[in-house]
């Protein structure tokens, strides 16, 4: 293959932004899955733990893992849900919600870099783009049919 793939440039450029996240975050000693998580909390009224894996296209597991880690980092703190006993409510912390800012600055620092090097009309194609791919994804219309070994 000469050319190179959709899925390639789409893996590719992620790696290269998850890199240069992951890069900024470890300069405040924290991760990008962190600081995706932070964004994704509610700064004021918590967020249920059970809301934040499906935000987040995470899987239990992994997200319990990040939680416990921002718990011990003092960034989150866990209380019982007073509207349902059985699940629990995910809140910042004054130190959470300075990394949730930060997060938030970093996010958006990225954004204002692209839109300064992309026309609005390229952008505006390129979320286009992504948005096909997400709905042929979701609605379950790129393997319609099984695809043979041989």
């Amino acid at each position: 293959m000469k050319e190179k793939t959709i899925d390639y440039v789409l893996r590719a450029t992620w790696m290269a932004v998850s890199k240069m996240y992951n890069e900024e975050a470890g300069k405040a000693g924290s991760t990008m899955a962190t600081g995706f998580a932070l964004l994704s909390i509610d700064p004021e009224d918590g967020t249920p733990s059970t809301s934040l894996g499906p935000k987040m296209g995470m899987e239990a597991t992994s997200l319990s893992r990040i939680l416990k880690t921002m718990e011990e980092k003092g960034l989150i703190i866990r209380k019982k849900n007073p509207n349902d006993g059985r699940s629990v409510l995910i809140y910042l912390t004054e130190f959470g919600k300075e990394m949730r800012d930060y997060s938030k600055r970093v996010v958006l620092r990225f954004d204002e870099a692209v839109k300064e090097n992309v026309s609005d009309k390229d952008l505006k194609t390129f979320i286009e783009v992504a948005n096909t791919i997400l709905e042929l994804i979701s609605e379950k219309k790129i393997y319609t049919e099984e695809i043979s070994i041989r």
